[in-house]
């Protein structure tokens, strides 16, 4: 059986309750620095949650566990052949033509939900995001589409910094930011933004300092596990 979603708030409020003075611990023994620290624990915390949100979807879906996995696997883009039309001097095309098995580039998100060992879906885990990373997450999906066309796009993250209301995940109709839009319009990409976390992301007001800790609530997980409901239901039936 996946995890519930009160297990996951429990495990989000111990993690990141305790993740500052872990990494003040391992800043003291010099393991790592102070942010490096912070930032690896906040990523591996929200891909869990990721995952097991993905779990809990497809087990309300009525989907068999053994049908579901998350093995993560490099996926192979290869080079455009109609690249070669404009590649100078016309020695390094005819090279690369002749090589062209060996011309591809190796990418994978954070989370890959496979069904029945296909591919269907992609996550990206964020401890939170702004406009500048998601024209990189909107690049990475792209490039994993030309290979993948019907692959169901997911940013999951704690905080925004999106600007908008996309900080505020229990609205009914979420309408987004200008600059968020106008990104998307851009990309042949159907981004489904999941934001676990009420506000928006402050720099001096990081939640894993207890002042300004942000309790996950039962609500926004639903909705999260909603949305992926939504994304998955068409592989519950076999084809």
């Amino acid at each position: 059986m996946p995890h519930n979603i009160a297990e996951i708030q429990k495990a989000y409020n111990i993690l990141v309750g305790g993740i500052d003075e872990k990494a003040h611990a391992d800043n003291d023994e010099g393991n790592r620095a102070y942010g490096g620290a912070v930032r690896s624990a906040k990523g591996i915390l929200v891909e869990s949650i990721a995952k097991n949100l993905v779990e809990i979807a497809w087990d309300e879906l009525g989907g068999h566990s053994n049908r579901l996995s998350f093995l993560k696997e490099s996926i192979r883009i290869p080079l455009k052949p109609e690249y070669l039309k404009r590649v100078r001097p016309i020695e390094v095309a005819e090279y690369i033509k002749a090589h062209i098995e060996q011309y591809f580039y190796g990418h994978k998100t954070d989370v890959h939900v496979s069904i029945d060992g296909q591919f269907v879906m992609g996550i990206e885990c964020k401890a939170y995001t702004e406009n500048a990373m998601l024209k990189r997450i909107l690049v990475d999906f792209t490039l994993l589409k030309q290979v993948v066309p019907s692959l169901k796009c997911v940013l999951i993250q704690l905080e925004s910094q999106l600007t908008g209301d996309y900080s505020q995940p229990l609205k009914p109709i979420i309408y987004g930011s200008a600059s968020t839009h106008t990104l998307l319009s851009y990309f042949d990409v159907d981004l489904n933004i999941i934001t676990l976390l009420e506000g928006e992301r402050k720099v001096d007001e990081p939640i894993h300092k207890q002042p300004y800790f942000k309790a996950m609530t039962e609500p926004a997980l639903r909705k999260a596990v909603e949305t992926l409901k939504a994304l998955l239901a068409e592989f519950v039936v076999r084809k």
